[in-house]
């Protein structure tokens, strides 16, 4: 039994992969489009030719295809083996087993991996490395992968005080449950996730509007229900207040060049750092 397997079935990890394995079913050029768009203004480029970009934790496979279309040469990796295969399989419809798109199963903290990978220009990790169980050594390990001159683009969970606290004891009473008795965590949750967004539609005469359009606005490409399932059950979890992510690569010979904060709430802040 792999290590991942076996810290899903003891409670301590979510099944990430599972759940972005849906994901497949319902990609489309719109999709594809939103996720470009997004990573273009946040790198502040409108092409990787001639560029390598490393994925990490690369879920869905969706921003590698960005990259690789956009021109990057791409490694992709994730420690889980469903978003291995489900990025393999974008792979496989989309490049047609292009060479130049690397996908593979590792872990960022493993060191003796991550030092035979080599340099990129751009080392991007969405909503990732809050979910190893050691952020800071995933975040020191991803930055050591940054060329002279390389971005660096990373997204990590708000820290929110004793609210964060509160969704920790929630993230851990839902894998520790069994499937069959899991709803009793993700219909309260989803009340809170949801309820201010429905009773808006509702009064507004469109009921339901913003879920059923969801996917369409997501630069992720997750539906509404797979984005509820990987924000309760996300296991590990860890949160960091954006100043403290901005001494931590500061510490280590990078400028903050963009940041695109959640305003406090509940989300990812994003950070686009340039190696010196």
């Amino acid at each position: 039994m792999t290590t991942n397997k076996a810290e899903i079935l003891s409670g301590k990890r979510f099944a990430f992969g599972k759940n972005w394995s849906h994901f497949l079913d319902n990609l489309n050029e719109q999709r594809i489009d939103l996720a470009e768009k997004s990573i273009c203004i946040m790198l502040g480029l409108d092409s990787l030719k001639g560029k390598t970009f490393l994925d990490i934790g690369s879920g869905s496979g969706l921003f590698s295809l960005v990259a690789w279309r956009m021109g990057a040469t791409v490694h992709s990796f994730d420690y889980d083996p469903d978003s291995v295969a489900c990025t393999a399989e974008l792979k496989r419809r989309f490049s047609d087993n292009d060479p130049s798109w690397i996908v593979e199963e590792g872990s960022v903290l493993d060191s003796e991996y991550m030092n035979q990978l080599g340099t990129f220009d751009v080392v991007y990790s969405w909503g990732v490395l809050h979910h190893t169980g050691a952020m800071w050594d995933a975040l020191d390990n991803a930055g050591k992968l940054v060329a002279r001159g390389g971005r660096l683009y990373i997204a990590i969970y708000n820290d929110q005080g004793s609210m964060s606290k509160i969704w920790l004891k929630i993230k851990k009473m839902y894998n520790k449950l069994p499937k069959s008795l899991r709803w009793l965590v993700l219909c309260p949750a989803m009340l809170r996730l949801w309820g201010p967004h429905t009773i808006v539609d509702l009064l507004t005469l469109r009921p339901f509007y913003t879920w059923n359009h969801y996917a369409e606005h997501s630069v992720r490409g997750m539906s509404a229900w797979h984005d509820v399932l990987d924000w309760v059950g996300g296991l590990p979890f860890e949160v960091a207040k954006p100043e403290v992510i901005f001494d931590f690569f500061h510490q280590r010979g990078f400028n903050l060049v963009k940041l695109k904060t959640v305003g406090g709430k509940l989300g990812c802040n994003e950070f686009l750092f340039v190696r010196n």
